[in-house]
């Protein structure tokens, strides 16, 4: 009985742990593009969607550029290729840039920009 007491005595304790560690706050990143232009602008450390939408439009170097993507705690790309651009996101660069190249269709396709938050 003392056993089965101090078992859940631990799985207790470790659930309050749990419950105290603070969360890291959600970091907000995006990409905007221009196809005609080539142009694009990202943001990587924004602290909403709204923020980082108009950070990566203020750095895209055509007014006509458009978000394409938006991304939370994670990273983005985009690619082009001769059909259109494509974006994917994922856990890391490599992921979100391998996603985005095959949905873009492939060997024509290069990658743009990629946005990876903190």
């Amino acid at each position: 009985m003392n056993k089965l007491v101090i078992a859940a005595c631990a799985a207790l304790l470790a659930v309050q742990v749990q419950a105290a560690k603070p969360r890291k706050p959600s970091a907000y990143g995006a990409i905007a593009y221009e196809r005609t232009t080539q142009a694009w602008g990202t943001s990587h450390a924004a602290r909403n969607d709204r923020e980082a939408r108009i950070d990566a439009l203020q750095r895209c170097a055509d007014k006509r550029c458009e978000v394409r993507i938006s991304i939370r705690n994670g990273c983005g790309a985009l690619a082009d290729g001769p059909k259109h651009p494509a974006t994917a996101s994922g856990a890391t660069r490599d992921e979100a840039e391998t996603k985005a190249l095959r949905k873009c269709g492939g060997e024509a396709c290069r990658i743009i920009a990629w946005a990876c938050t903190p």
